[in-house]
């Protein structure tokens, strides 16, 4: 299997919206690990064209992770806590919430889109006829036969979870590994049903119980930034280590320059896990916006993404961190703006 073969067990994350950049992940796969490209949020021509520009910077294996939307998620609870009429109350309460923000931004707030499946019919297409070499899914379980499907292609599927029980759902479904996602982890948490509250155990604990529990190659997420914190986390079973926010200052990412500088900032000190930038749970560093709206979004993707989209865009435009969706975990002082070959080097130093 690719994860179990690499020469250097680290993986880059995939990180979507901007960051993970075709470079990046060929940069992350010629240092030895395996690069990602984050084929959330894009179009089937756009993941297509991406795919292709990887391929011409590297040989090495890389990955793409696809968001599984709710009509092919098998895992979902049924019924859903909050679906129907009282979804949609919720949505469009919380966009009147946000109203006078996007008034203050110079910004229209945009529809909730509930039908939005993230183009997943074509972009599978995609995946099998490119024959990327593996294929994470993140949000959802999809189906054993779209896994089987995308696996006769000769691609390595994975999935990743957040507790025991995911993990033992995704193995039913012979996926060929896990992310196993810890809960110091920045960005969304990668829990298979949006309403669910993802496990609080430490990565160490939640990696030792998921190796107890199913015989599968297990990728661990979430809050590793040190050499020493990477070697503990492979001791308690982890075959490789994924790192995000790490990378997210490298040249070779695509993160906003908003974000850039907010990394570094020293007036931003904590992070949180909040719902008020797409409606599922994700931690970013804490901002005016985290702070105004945390607990009043519903758990409701990707409707209040779509809604809060223009928001967000619009405070990147004014430059104002404030609005911003900055994903951190909660190493994000450790990530330096040096090539992304040092960062796998530095991370796999005592691997």
């Amino acid at each position: 299997m690719v994860v179990t073969e690499l020469d250097v067990p680290i993986v880059g994350a995939p990180m979507a919206g901007g960051p993970s950049t075709p470079e990046l992940a060929a940069a992350v796969s010629d240092a030895g690990g395996l690069g990602f490209l984050a084929g959330g949020m894009l179009d089937a021509p756009e993941l297509h064209e991406q795919i292709a520009e990887v391929w011409s910077r590297t040989e090495r294996p890389f990955g793409v992770n696809l968001f599984v939307p709710a009509t092919a998620n098998v895992y979902a609870a049924q019924p859903r806590p909050l679906d129907g009429p009282d979804r949609a109350r919720a949505v469009g309460e919380y966009r009147e919430r946000l109203g006078p923000d996007a008034a203050r931004l110079g910004a229209e707030l945009g529809e909730a889109r509930p039908e939005d499946t993230d183009d997943w019919d074509r972009k599978i297409d995609v995946v099998i006829e490119e024959r990327v070499p593996v294929v994470s899914f993140t949000f959802g379980l999809p189906s054993a036969a779209v896994v089987h499907e995308i696996q006769r292609s000769g691609t390595e599927v994975l999935v990743t979870v957040t507790d025991v029980d995911e993990a033992r759902a995704a193995a039913t479904h012979e996926v060929d590994g896990l992310c196993v996602q810890g809960p110091e982890a920045g960005g969304h948490r990668g829990t298979l049903d949006e309403a669910k509250d993802p496990s609080t155990d430490d990565l160490i604990g939640l990696v030792e119980a998921v190796r107890a529990a199913v015989d599968l190659p297990i990728i661990a997420a979430g809050g590793v930034s040190q050499p020493q914190r990477a070697a503990q986390v492979r001791l308690a079973g982890a075959d490789a280590i994924q790192v995000g926010t790490l990378l997210l200052l490298t040249p070779e990412a695509g993160t906003h320059l908003v974000h850039r500088r907010a990394l570094g900032d020293p007036a931003f000190t904590e992070t949180a896990v909040t719902r008020v930038f797409s409606g599922r749970l994700a931690r970013s560093l804490t901002n005016d916006f985290v702070r105004a709206h945390d607990g009043h979004a519903p758990a409701a993707y990707p409707e209040v993404n779509h809604v809060a989209g223009p928001l967000r865009r619009a405070a990147a435009a004014a430059e104002d961190p404030q609005w911003f969706a900055l994903w951190a975990g909660t190493g994000w002082r450790d990530a330096r703006p040096v090539p992304t070959a040092v960062v796998v080097r530095d991370l796999a130093a005592s691997l």
